[in-house]
């Protein structure tokens, strides 16, 4: 069904206009999810309501999340709008209601027990979740280019919704960056004998063919595996697989013994906004360093801390 010519078609679309791969796989999914439900009818002949329809069920019937349904009402609006240019105007349809969840936050001695139970790569990796506040996604797509030890910055590309941002760098792992991208180097140095290099975003190798030498290029966190690349079918090394670093973590926090909480690669990234406004730090610096849009984002991490209004204290404290 995926490989169907038209959603091949869409396919091509979405590539044109330069969405990550990622949202790619996410729309072709979400396409293929809607016009299977209709008993594989072609979307010309479904209609705004079929849509709704379709949204409804996945609430309903499925009880997916808020965000899930957004995401499958972007890709249908993609098809309709973008695609088949017929928008699908007002769809009559309500999301379900959300009710607002408060993040899982780790205190800096869990941090510090977790990362004790992290050595090497992985050490390195919930380190600059943690000290950077970036998602596992932005981390393993760092490349040695975006690291600057010489003014403790990172640089993330084309992060959430393409957006590049800068961020913090701790000065406690720069000794052990360096020696991470001098492995990644070498082996760089070992692919470039078999002409073999990083993957590269977009068309990049094309415009210009010797940048997989190039050691800027490299990935920081390098798959141990070579593969073809998902765009132009070239062999290349992409970066650690997302998989990997959650398996080390599942085993880290076992070994911490920390089953009261749900603990996850994002876990960290709210355990750095936390931290950071604990210690005083402005909000509209924190937003900035995450990367959201809106501070409405940011200011969930205030109804994490204990104090967050205004200094207010219970008021059992004052008779106890």
């Amino acid at each position: 069904m995926s490989r169907s010519p038209f959603l091949n078609q869409v396919r091509h679309a979405i590539r044109l206009r330069g969405y990550s791969l990622r949202t790619e796989k996410t729309y072709i999914f979400w396409i293929t999810d809607f016009i299977r439900y209709h008993n594989y009818q072609h979307p010309t002949k479904l209609s705004s309501s079929h849509v709704a329809e379709f949204l409804s069920y996945l609430a309903n019937k499925r009880h997916v999340a808020v965000n899930t349904q957004k995401t499958a009402l972007n890709a249908l609006v993609f098809l309709y709008k973008q695609y088949l240019k017929t928008p699908l105007g007002d769809l009559g349809f309500t999301y379900a209601s959300k009710q607002r969840s408060l993040p899982i936050v780790l205190t800096t001695e869990e941090v510090k027990l977790i990362l004790s139970h992290l050595n090497g790569r992985n050490y390195m990796i919930f380190s600059l979740l943690y000290g950077s506040g970036l998602r596992i996604s932005e981390c393993l797509r760092l490349r040695i280019q975006d690291i600057d030890l010489h003014n403790l910055s990172l640089t993330v590309r084309d992060g959430k919704a393409n957006k590049d941002r800068q961020t913090l760098l701790s000065r406690h792992l720069v000794d052990d960056l360096k020696t991470l991208i001098n492995q990644s180097i070498e082996l760089q140095k070992l692919d470039n004998k078999n002409k073999i290099g990083p993957s590269l975003p977009n068309a990049l190798s094309k415009k210009y063919p010797n940048a997989y030498r190039q050691s800027a290029w490299m990935y920081l966190f390098p798959s141990s595996t070579i593969c073809n690349h998902p765009l132009t079918n070239d062999l290349c090394r992409h970066h650690l697989h997302d998989s990997v670093a959650r398996k080390y973590l599942k085993k880290a926090v076992n070994k911490s013994q920390m089953h009261h909480k749900k603990i996850n690669c994002h876990t960290f990234r709210h355990s750095f906004a936390t931290h950071l406004l604990m210690a005083g730090r402005d909000i509209r610096t924190v937003q900035e360093l995450l990367g959201h849009n809106d501070v409405s984002t940011t200011q969930i991490y205030t109804h994490v801390i204990g104090q967050h209004y205004a200094g207010t204290t219970s008021p059992l404290d004052a008779i106890i």
